[in-house]
């Protein structure tokens, strides 16, 4: 069965307001997800979901001759971050399409968030042989 990445980007200038939202609706926020993760975990439809730290935390690795060479990061030229994501095994990819949907309906300030949620199929490799 195939896996699905859902990807939840968000604008990097919107970090410090998702933060400052009042602390019902960020409850609520975050009841959702949980909620969420365990409805899903329950259905046996996924395989992992992280929330990620702001990009103020973010580090760029490239190798050296002296070993990682670590700058901070993102790019300045980055507009949006990678908030979190699921993995998730399902059928079809529509079915990945209607997780997250549901997952783009979590509450935000003034109803729901519709956060774009990036779909992406799990590339299982060349063909062997």
């Amino acid at each position: 069965m195939p896996k699905y990445m859902l990807m939840m980007n968000a604008p990097k200038n919107g970090w410090e307001t998702f933060m400052s939202w009042p602390q019902e609706t960020l409850r609520a926020h975050i009841a959702f997800m949980r909620s969420f993760g365990a409805k899903l975990a329950k259905a046996g439809e996924l395989v992992s979901a992280e929330g990620l730290t702001p990009p103020s935390q973010a580090k760029i690795v490239r190798a050296s001759q002296r070993g990682p060479s670590v700058t901070d990061g993102p790019f300045a030229e980055t507009k949006e971050f990678l908030a979190g994501y699921w993995i998730v095994q399902v059928p079809t990819a529509e079915r990945a399409y209607e997780i997250a949907a549901e997952a783009s309906a979590a509450p935000g300030p003034d109803g729901p968030f519709n956060m774009p949620i990036e779909v992406r199929e799990v590339a299982s490799g060349p063909p062997e042989g």
